[in-house]
């Protein structure tokens, strides 16, 4: 019997595109905090060791400090970890894995698995390790290493990346598709116990069944993500498998989802921002529908104008967004608004009723200088 962690697609040094650059500092330190507190997990839980099924880094690009901050993560595991070059992080001409930044700092403990076969952990138990060689593929990425392989007396962990046929929307005509039948061929016959797969940034499969798993990425990076910030504890002899999954990650991406048409739905929204808990570690993307009026457009972009200086990132998905903003004759009504400014403001009215987004745009920066947000 071993435990073990299992973890994968971490993209140290990822970017993303929405954040500022306060947030964006505090997202790249947190991936690397993870890193550590996935080493706390498997010194509570005595797992003897962590395997990173492949994209450690976000690319081979990235600057020295990135990558000495990861090999200080590394060293701090407290247990021995094996790295898989992936698609991300693929070997090669300029990989990451060569670069003194990395390799000048990485105590014995950490092992890149940069050849494809048998890899030794301890007597009873080995690696079979798939790295990617380059960006593309052309072939499974996966049976290869296992081609020639007999069953052993070791129990066998394969470790591999790229996207499983049938689990995701992928073409399975695609050569550098992970194809099924190797895998389960493989298990069947005992030449390995356990598929260690990375790549797709889920947690698969949900009921956590079967011998073949992908833990998702230790932090969130994207909407798409099913289950993300998680790895998996896995307990594992010859006839026996138990998969348990624990959070490590901190950061979110939440899509709020509303219809506004009144001030009750204002409240609404207003009260489910405020509640969401670790908002500086969350990035939301709002996609809104409906019609208001321009007091309550007015509130409205106060509401979120507010909150964003608390979240990491809040921003509209404004392709998916169909919220209207319908003027009213009385919208400046005992507001401080006449003279020139009035007929500039019943112009604008004008217009903004016909459809011109730029117009309603310029009423409602009028309407929230006039003192009319509520």
């Amino acid at each position: 019997m071993v435990r073990f962690i299992h973890t994968s697609d971490w993209q140290l040094g990822m970017t993303r595109h929405y954040l500022p650059p306060e947030a964006q500092a505090r997202f790249t330190a947190d991936r690397v905090d993870a890193v550590r507190r996935i080493g706390e997990l498997a010194r509570r839980l005595g797992a003897e060791f962590v395997v990173v099924a492949g994209d450690v880094f976000e690319h081979s690009n990235l600057p020295d400090a990135h990558l000495a901050r990861a090999a200080g993560a590394l060293g701090e595991m407290g247990v021995p970890v094996y790295l898989l070059p992936g698609n991300h992080d693929h070997l090669g001409p300029g990989s990451v894995w060569s670069r003194d930044a990395f390799t000048k700092g990485l105590p014995g403990s950490v092992h890149v698995l940069d050849t494809p076969g048998i890899h030794r952990v301890s007597e009873s138990i080995e690696l079979v390790a798939a790295p990617w060689t380059g960006k593309h593929p052309e072939a499974d990425p996966v049976a290869g290493a296992l081609g020639g392989l007999a069953p052993g007396g070791s129990i066998r962990i394969l470790v591999g990346h790229g996207m499983l046929g049938g689990v995701t929307f992928t073409d399975d005509s695609d050569g550098s598709v992970v194809r099924p039948e190797p895998l389960h061929q493989a298990l069947n016959a005992g030449v390995i116990h356990y598929a260690a797969l990375g790549d797709r940034h889920i947690m698969w499969p949900p009921d956590n069944s079967g011998r073949i798993h992908y833990p998702g990425a230790h932090e969130s990076t994207s909407f798409r993500e099913k289950g993300p910030g998680k790895v998996l504890e896995v307990e594992l002899g010859d006839e026996t498998l138990t998969v348990t999954p624990h959070v490590v990650g901190r950061w979110e991406h939440v899509l709020v989802d509303a219809d506004l048409e009144s001030d009750a739905d204002l409240n609404v929204l207003d009260a489910q921002l405020s509640a969401m808990s670790d908002r500086e570690r969350t990035i939301v993307k709002h996609v809104l529908r409906g019609s208001l009026d321009m007091a309550q457009s007015a509130r409205l972009d106060e509401i979120l104008d507010r909150h964003k200086e608390v979240f990491a990132s809040l921003t509209a998905w404004a392709r998916h967004s169909d919220l209207v903003v319908i003027p009213g004759g009385d919208d400046f009504a005992g507001l401080p608004v006449g003279g020139f400014a009035k007929t500039a403001a019943d112009e604008l009215a004008a217009r903004a009723a016909a459809g011109d987004d730029t117009a309603v745009g310029a009423l409602k920066l009028m309407y929230r200088l006039a003192g009319g947000v509520r």
